[in-house]
């Protein structure tokens, strides 16, 4: 079976979104250690396309010929295009790392090994593995009778041998494997610093390397060496949908499940000797189901995100100040004061402290009597999950729904879920088929004996960390017309039988795609009556098949279509006959682009909207999202601002289209870098309404 209209594939797709990434570790234009940095997304980035999307290529290769057939594209075919890209974009890879390290030198900063070491160097090495590292190692030694042990994808780990060498005999070897502490401390360690100014940096690898004498002293050899590995298991967890059994065991079951699963890519020092090799792959049973693939000397390249900053202020972005909110300065009550207008924050320009601001004063309002909240992801030291044990040690009912399906955050959620539980909050967990998405916080109030409802509805996660580098934005409002449909939703986590009836949110699975449907039908019926008819769209992800093709009938209609989508876009923009009216870029920059904003031209009369859900089949039905129509004049022009500048970007833009040359947007505008000039624009709005 083949897709009936021009598509590309999603996993191809998402790999073009990581090349731009990587162009970002590439460009000279980007600080050297941010470059570095970005280096460390593109490998966990493809870290988790191994765990999630490859493991979901395997399971339809294994499928049989006849359900194979059933499938739009032949996963055998796809794998072999994800091999190749990927070895393209490693060979880069390895060149972009190269040139970083020149470019650090010319900083005086050298990353070196343990071969490289002046006297008093090593003398500190020693130092440092004796004070801080010695103690986080925990070295296991293999024979061919031992079971190997169950390792942790997420780290990395030396391969060792020691032996007597005579000649080129080998008498008496041994086997061993050292997780690198990675997780517990840095990857990097810098050395004291130099009279003559210059950084030496040393991966923790080979400070390990250094003193492997040291570590494996009891034994008898005359060499040992030690070589990176790394590999990556299946992360899709089979959840069990037996509706006896709670969600929370499952997940339990199932993130146990993940610890063994099957390994899906081994990666290795490429100058790991072949009998050292074939040892590990037999001692660990990796099979032609594994990818193994040939590496350089470090791996887990993912630490680079936390690489250190050196105290080299241009080596690094410098993040100006957090702007003001001006409608939330020098108020007595937030809640009051949204009984006079809805509030638009934009992070990372304003601080994620007005939402937590929000939560604490309805811990200590009197007047309000519970609080409803959404968790998705949250900060390790979470000052969200605090605001709601304080609401509940001031007598507060709260609810909470935390989702224990985010990928990733599955058990630090099973640890939330318990401590709030035990703080005496009711705690949802789970809906049986579908995954709660939505970022929603809901306050009940009672004023002149009625409940009044306040809500907070956004595009994020109530994540403090997260909330300063991805762009995300929330709305606060006490419209009734809103609020009281978002009280429905929560009824519904509370009673999954009964079916709220939305008409202002658009809520996932229930209507959110219909709606969608018939906004984009009214520009086609307005495109055809000559009316104005435009789409603008800001996403992540664009994959839905039904979508796709109904934008294709909008453009074929003469609906003029923008799309800002930062990560897959599986619609072809230009394509003769489908969609010469619709143009696509995608921005990569130092923040994350992470909101979701749609508007519609209704005949100049024109809709706004914002919210979590993107255009995937899983966010519209199979997860709950919230889409929440916007109401305030105010509001609706910062976010058609938001999405213009975006749009006149020309430094940090790129073109989507069908050759995937992710080529940066040229214009004959001035140049616009969008998250500066939207930076720009926030601090001139708050100057110019200052109370």
């Amino acid at each position: 079976m083949k897709n009936e209209i021009p598509i590309i594939n999603r996993e191809l797709s998402w790999l073009s979104f990581n090349e731009r990434v990587l162009q970002e570790a590439e460009s000279k234009a980007v600080p050297v250690v941010e470059r570095l940095k970005f280096l460390g997304i593109f490998s966990n980035n493809l870290d988790e396309f191994f765990r999630v999307r490859v493991a979901t290529i395997k399971n339809l290769m294994s499928l049989s010929k006849s359900s194979q057939r059933k499938i739009p594209e032949d996963p055998a075919l796809i794998m072999q295009q994800i091999q190749n890209k990927i070895k393209e974009l490693q060979k880069r890879y390895n060149a972009c790392f190269n040139n970083i390290l020149i470019d650090l030198e010319k900083e005086n900063i050298f990353i070196i090994d343990e071969k490289h070491l002046t006297e008093e160097q090593g003398e500190a090495v020693k130092l440092f593995y004796n004070s801080k590292l010695k103690l986080d190692l925990f070295p296991i030694i293999l024979d061919k009778y031992s079971k190997f042990p169950i390792l942790n994808d997420s780290s990395i780990y030396l391969a060792i041998w020691f032996f007597n060498q005579k000649k080129k005999i080998k008498t008496n070897i041994k086997h061993a494997l050292l997780e690198i502490p990675a997780n517990s401390m840095s990857r990097f360690y810098v050395l004291p610093k130099q009279e003559d100014g210059k950084t030496f940096v040393m991966f923790l690898d080979d400070v390990i390397r250094y003193n492997l004498k040291d570590i494996f002293k009891i034994y008898d050899f005359n060499t040992i060496e030690a070589y990176t590995f790394k590999f990556t298991r299946n992360a899709e967890l089979d959840i069990d949908n037996d509706v006896s059994t709670s969600i929370l065991d499952a997940m339990k079951r199932s993130l146990k499940k993940r610890v063994s699963a099957e390994a899906l890519r081994f990666l290795y020092d490429e100058q790991m000797p072949k009998d050292l090799l074939l040892f590990l792959i037999k001692k660990m049973s990796l099979d032609k189901k594994t990818e193994i693939f040939p590496g350089a000397r470090y791996h887990n390249f993912k630490d680079f995100m936390r690489f250190p900053d050196l105290d080299k202020a241009d080596l690094v972005y410098q993040y100006e100040p957090q702007v003001k909110q001006p409608d939330l300065e020098n108020i007595k009550s937030i809640l009051d004061t949204l009984q006079q207008k809805d509030i638009l924050l934009y992070f990372p320009y304003h601080p994620f402290d007005y939402f937590l601001d929000l939560l604490r004063e309805a811990a200590i309002d009197p007047k309000v009597s519970h609080i409803r909240i959404t968790l998705y992801r949250l900060a390790s030291q979470s000052n969200v999950i605090k605001s709601l044990i304080t609401a509940l040690q001031n007598g507060k009912d709260v609810t909470v729904f935390i989702e224990l399906k985010a990928r990733f955050d599955e058990a630090a959620n099973i640890k939330w879920a318990n401590i709030l539980r035990d703080a005496g909050a009711k705690v949802i967990t789970g809906i049986n088929g579908l995954k709660v998405h939505s970022k929603l916080c809901l306050i009940t109030r009672r004023e002149k004996g009625q409940k009044i409802y306040y809500a907070s509805i956004g595009t994020g996660n109530m994540h403090e960390k997260t909330a300063r580098i991805y762009t995300d934005c929330t709305m606060f409002t006490a419209n009734q017309l809103l609020t009281r449909e978002a009280r429905m939703l929560f009824d519904f986590f509370e009673r999954n039988y009964v079916i709220p009836k939305f008409h202002r949110l658009l809520v996932a699975p229930f209507n959110l795609r219909n709606r969608l449907i018939q906004l984009i039908n009214r520009e086609i019926r307005n495109a055809k009556n000559g009316k104005p008819a435009t789409i603008f769209m800001k996403m992540n992800s664009l994959v839905d098949e039904e979508m796709i093709t109904k934008l294709y009938q909008a453009s074929k209609a003469g609906v003029q279509i923008k799309l800002i989508v930062r990560g897959i876009c599986s619609l072809i923009p230009q394509l003769p006959n489908f969609s010469e009216n619709i143009q696509a870029i995608s921005i990569i920059d130092k923040f994350l682009e992470h909101s979701r904003i749609f508007i519609f031209e209704n005949a100049g009369d024109k809709e706004y909207y914002f919210g979590s859900a993107d255009l995937m089949s899983r966010n519209l039905d199979f997860r709950v999202e919230v889409i929440c129509p916007v109401y305030d004049e105010t509001i609706k022009q910062q976010l058609q601002i938001t999405l213009d500048k975006q749009w006149e970007d020309n430094i940090k833009a790129r073109i989507l289209d069908k050759n995937e040359q992710n080529e940066i947007v040229q214009n004959n505008l001035a140049p616009n870098q969008s998250q500066q000039v939207l930076y720009n624009y926030w601090k001139d709005y708050a100057n110019e309404n200052e109370n």
